[in-house]
């Protein structure tokens, strides 16, 4: 059976002994320095990993309409789905992405980094997207691989022959702009915002022109979904969280969201952990929703 959701380091150890087909990313970032994700890749990675640079490879490049299309090009490959800080690329420019580093669908893949998931999730929403559901976070990074004795290995890794990734139904929802517009303030829809609680009250902004958040917006920042240690919390715990967060609104309505639709991921595959059905992603999140000064704003 594919992994879909967690897989521990030590079933990476047998999986990668097993002659199954496998490929793992690394998805190191940093925010404030874009280089430097892939300077502590090519200073230690699990030996075989392929670099996913969240700027480079995880969005669309910069300066492209967004999802409303309000500029028009001559490459529609070319007009993300999402707008915001990292605007999520069509799924068909992605695809070309994923064959051109050697990924096929008949292939496992198993995404971590070394910042307690945050950044990796988005790749794993990203293959569930594309329709690939045999895609899984590695508990606790790079860091639950080095403890379990997992090798690692330094410098560039050499060129994987060119894949040919074939699209498949989303299996996973995503949300607009002007979707999550309309929806707003009607009980079909039940906003979490993964940023800091300081960041969510609008006390503090680092990266965004406005601070606040999205008007009825609740607040779980994304570290909430882990252990001191940088594993997930048990299924149980974060069943109970979860329903307390949620009170009486059905789980169902909810849609996630963050500064630009990356650390919002890990409070998304954290439900489905505590065993609720896949939820939504609004990809554009606070960077794309306060870029509009008629988009209403909520402070405290």
């Amino acid at each position: 059976m594919p992994y879909t959701h967690l897989i521990s380091a030590e079933q990476l150890l047998a999986l990668r002994a097993s002659d199954r087909p496998c490929m793992v990313f690394d998805c190191s970032f940093d925010l404030a320095q874009p280089s430097a994700g892939h300077a502590a890749f090519v200073q230690a990675h699990i030996p075989g990993a392929v670099y996913a640079h969240l700027d480079e490879d995880l969005s669309a490049p910069h300066g492209a309409p967004g999802a409303d299309g309000s500029v028009i090009t001559a490459h529609a490959a070319d007009r993300p789905m999402s707008g915001g800080r990292h605007p999520l690329p069509t799924r068909e420019r992605f695809a070309v992405w994923l064959s051109s580093v050697g990924f096929s669908n008949a292939m496992q893949a198993v995404v971590y980094d070394r910042n307690a998931s945050a950044y990796c999730g988005r790749l794993w929403w990203m293959l569930k997207w594309m329709g690939h559901d045999a895609v899984a976070v590695l508990d606790g990074g790079l860091a639950a691989w080095q403890a379990a004795g997992g090798p690692v290995a330094s410098g560039e890794e050499p060129a994987h022959f060119q894949a040919n990734f074939l699209l498949g139904a989303p299996l996973r929802t995503l949300r607009t702009a002007s979707e999550v517009a309309a929806a707003l303030g009607q009980p079909g829809q039940t906003l979490i915002d993964a940023r800091a609680a300081e960041r969510y009250r609008g006390e503090v902004e680092p990266l965004d022109p406005v601070a606040g958040h999205i008007p009825g917006a609740l607040n779980r920042p994304f570290s909430n979904n882990f252990q001191p240690d940088g594993r997930f919390k048990s299924a149980e715990q974060l069943r109970s969280e979860f329903a307390r967060l949620l009170a009486e609104r059905p789980p169902e309505s909810v849609v996630h969201h963050c500064g630009s639709g990356v650390t919002a991921n890990p409070n998304l595959l954290a439900m489905e952990l505590a065993g609720y059905a896949p939820t939504a992603l609004f990809a554009g999140s606070w960077s794309e929703w306060c870029s509009d000064p008629a988009r209403p704003v909520e402070r405290g």
